[in-house]
């Protein structure tokens, strides 16, 4: 039942109702007592209040009060905001109330049936108006009650884990975002130090063309490699703006909001038993979890479905008096003849529906499992070959450092002298753009493992078997 109620403190309907009905009780004493009850009924109904939709953007120009000024913010200072006021995750999480709110519509009892008749006297041997009330009660939904009941709260924290794995999402979305943005500026000073190194070359290139002692045939390489680099640093600078441009989406502000990040990322320690052991990560990732919980509510679903075989049945009571003032009453009951229709449809479909979930299950699972082999696998593979980067990095600075001081002695021309530091500077962004990887696949397994994320409660009992 819904009822409308005025703002700004205006008496709504039901205060007229409650305080006529009070008058009338008071007046006529037990006589007004069923419209006090009516009364209150209808003050318990829900009320209706408007709520428009916003004006304008709701996107903040500004970058969060929380946060220290001039400070430059962390990975974790940035999944802390992300988590208060992603506009996405503020949405999905009303979902919880609308949850909430349909496991208590499908866990309600039923409710009795009150009717009623009043049949006038038309014409015959009667002298008095004829009447009858009977009150039932559908004993079929109470008996699927309890399986109903289960299906409804099993749906009810299926969402709420589902709330939870986006918030993981988002979490990781905003984790490699940063790292990405952390480590392309890292990778950004290197090219702008190739590139100083190779202007310079092409500059004592262009004076050596101009004095005759260079052609365009020896001075070409140089000018292709310091335009490539050019083209590298403008795709990179575009590719920045782009993920600062995604980082303020998951953040809540606007586009042209500049935050000023850390120098180095803060990612969570991975836990070695969440790598090794499949059954812990089953049990703490927020989808399996809704997964499990999904299967839980429909096998109560094929309770309630066979359950639902039982005949529809009716039981109540009546009592009636009929024109000549003769009055009865007595129980009352009404079933429905299951010769066609015996429920077997339901129960297919919903041994169906469980299958499917259990299925899902068994390859989400799986792919989970083979996913974090697969990271765990690449991982050790790159940190390998970033050993040996780092290896091969150690004799290129001490090569450039004999470079440097053959150049200062005049013993090394300095057409070579560029050509050895551009080599050491291809290494070290080698060696960077290596490390980004390997810093993108710690956000994943963090990601995958819930290293550092809110925890998952509220479990099944049970699991699928």
């Amino acid at each position: 039942m819904v009822s409308v109620s005025s703002p700004m403190g205006v008496a709504t309907h039901e205060d007229h109702v409650l305080a006529a009905s009070a008058a009338l009780t008071r007046r006529t004493g037990r006589i007004g007592t069923p419209i006090v009850l009516i009364g209150a009924l209808l003050a318990s109904c829900a009320g209706y209040q408007p709520a428009p939709l916003p004006q304008g953007t709701v996107l903040s120009p500004v970058a969060p009060a929380s946060m220290a000024p001039g400070r430059p913010l962390s990975v974790s200072d940035l999944v802390a905001i992300a988590l208060t006021d992603n506009l996405d995750l503020r949405a999905l999480r009303l979902q919880h109330a609308v949850a909430q709110g349909q496991r208590q519509r499908d866990s309600a009892a039923p409710n009795p049936t009150l009717s009623g008749a009043l049949l006038p006297l038309l014409s015959g041997a009667g002298t008095v108006t004829a009447w009858n009330a009977a009150l039932s009660v559908d004993i079929k939904a109470l008996i699927t009650l309890s399986a109903r009941r289960d299906a409804a709260t099993h749906a009810a924290e299926q969402v709420d884990a589902q709330i939870l794995w986006q918030e993981w999402q988002t979490v990781g979305q905003v984790r490699l975002v940063a790292v990405d943005l952390i480590e392309g500026a890292r990778l950004r000073a290197l090219l702008l130090q190739t590139r100083t190194l190779l202007a310079d070359r092409v500059q004592r290139d262009q004076a050596a063309l101009a004095r005759g002692d260079a052609t365009l045939t020896m001075i070409a390489p140089g000018l292709g490699a310091l335009q490539s680099v050019q083209t590298r640093l403008d795709d990179l600078d575009a590719l920045q703006l782009s993920r600062r441009h995604q980082l303020n989406a998951l953040l809540g502000l606007a586009p042209d909001v500049m935050l000023t990040l850390a120098d180095t990322a803060d990612l969570p320690v991975i836990d070695p038993e969440a790598l090794s052991d499949p059954d812990a990560m089953a049990m703490r990732r927020p989808d399996l979890v809704a997964l499990r919980l999904g299967y839980a509510a429909e096998d109560a679903r094929v309770r309630a479905a066979i359950l639902g075989q039982f005949p529809a049945l009716t039981l109540g009571g009546t009592i009636g008096s009929d024109n000549a003032k003769v009055i009865n009453g007595g129980p009352q009951a009404s079933i429905g003849l299951p010769i066609f229709d015996r429920n077997q449809g339901g129960v297919s479909v919903e041994q169906a529906t469980r299958e499917q979930l259990r299925a899902e299950y068994v390859a989400r699972l799986a792919s989970a499992v083979g996913q974090l082999a697969a990271l765990r696998r690449e991982t050790a593979t790159q940190t390998e070959r970033l050993a040996r980067l780092h290896a091969e990095m150690s004799a290129a600075d001490a090569l450039a450092a004999r470079a440097d001081a053959a150049f200062q002695s005049r013993d090394l021309d300095a057409r070579t002298h560029a050509d050895l530091a551009s080599l050491r500077l291809a290494r070290a962004e080698e060696i960077q753009t290596l490390q980004q990887s390997l810093l993108e696949q710690r956000v994943a397994i963090a990601t995958l493992t819930g290293a550092g994320l809110p925890p998952v409660e509220n479990l099944p009992k049970d699991s699928p078997k």
